[in-house]
């Protein structure tokens, strides 16, 4: 069994991460440093979001109704080795 080198913050050590933040940035600015690291998360997760539903449509999508497929590598590989072109 490993033992890691770095283990997630317990009791104590996240009063004193607390109080670094508050010693750096200020009591008065921490909650706008809340709202706008949720604001980034929210932004974050409706772009993941819509990036995820663009590769479903295009996996539902067969690949030779895409336009601009037939010019694809993998798509000038197959017409070359086909052999009704011969």
């Amino acid at each position: 069994m490993s033992i890691p080198l770095i283990a997630m913050p317990q009791g104590a050590e996240w009063l004193v991460i607390l109080a670094i933040v508050v010693l750096v940035f200020g009591a008065a600015k921490l909650p706008e440093l809340a709202r706008s690291s949720g604001q980034a998360l929210r932004i974050f997760k409706a772009e993941t979001k819509s990036l995820r539903d663009n590769d479903d449509s295009k996996a539902a999508t067969p690949t030779a109704e895409l336009p601009g497929a037939e010019n694809t590598p993998a798509a000038a590989e197959a017409e070359r080795t086909d052999p009704k072109n011969v």
